[in-house]
């Protein structure tokens, strides 16, 4: 796969997180019929997948479909639910080509129980992989999340496993989806809109924000490697002061 840059040349992020916004006017701009906006989204994550890996990173989640996508017409939640299930059926064959490692999150005592059967099935599958990591967020909202979180640890005290005091952030950090994983380091939008909607609120803390106005099916790895190349250059500063970042870059 040909990019725009030299890979070696950037600093490459552990965690990408990807909202794939703009599929249904991908497909009204394009004439195409009710749905396959959607179907051509689906398409388009093969290729960014695959240059993820070949970039180095280590974990890349998409955001399928939000807790708050429950609310769209019942014919449009019908056909995300089909294009998920065939997502997972097709990318199982590539996920044991390349070794990816396959996962969900989100509240999936929503989902229809083929879909959580098949969701198990796939991690399942494929835990022992390591080459990356692939996150799907299925019926994910970020507050959803963080409440769930804040859950466990309230019947840990209910239970007398664990007092009051004891929590703090590092400790509910445990607690919320992803809590193995790296913190996401690029949050990328699709689509044209500048928010980024009850995504991983807790995980994206940090991160570093891309907006572009082209839609999820037009979204190519030579504009992801481009906004990899502009990270790279962006001084992340946790809390800290541009001199405080120098002088543990000079150490």
């Amino acid at each position: 796969m040909s990019t725009s840059i030299p890979l070696s040349s950037v600093l490459i992020p552990h965690h990408i997180a990807i909202i794939m916004d703009g599929n249904n006017r991908y497909g009204k701009a394009n004439a195409l019929g009710r749905g396959e906006g959607h179907i051509a989204g689906k398409d388009a994550l093969d290729p960014i997948v695959e240059y993820c890996l070949e970039t180095g990173v280590q974990v890349l989640t998409v955001f399928a479909f939000s807790s708050e996508n429950w609310q769209r017409p019942p014919s449009e939640v019908a056909l995300l639910m089909r294009l998920l299930a065939s997502t997972i059926h097709e990318q199982m064959p590539r996920m044991n080509k390349y070794r990816i490692r396959l996962r969900f999150i989100g509240d999936s005592s929503q989902l229809d129980d083929e879909l959580q059967a098949l969701m198990l099935d796939a991690e399942a599958k494929t835990a022992h992989f390591e080459a990356m990591t692939l996150v799907i967020a299925i019926s994910y909202g970020g507050q959803w999340d963080i409440a769930h979180a804040a859950k466990q640890l309230a019947l840990k005290v209910e239970a007398s496993d664990l007092r009051a005091e004891d929590i703090d952030s590092d400790l509910l950090g445990q607690y919320v989806q992803l809590a193995d994983a790296p913190a996401v380091d690029m949050l990328v939008r699709t689509g044209g809109e500048y928010r980024i909607s009850n995504f991983l609120l807790w995980q994206t803390a940090y991160a570093e924000l891309f907006f572009t106005q082209t839609l999820w099916p037009d979204f190519t790895a030579n504009e992801l490697a481009d906004m990899i190349a502009e990270f790279a250059q962006r001084q992340r500063r946790f809390g800290k002061t541009s001199e405080q970042i120098e002088t543990q870059v000079l150490r």
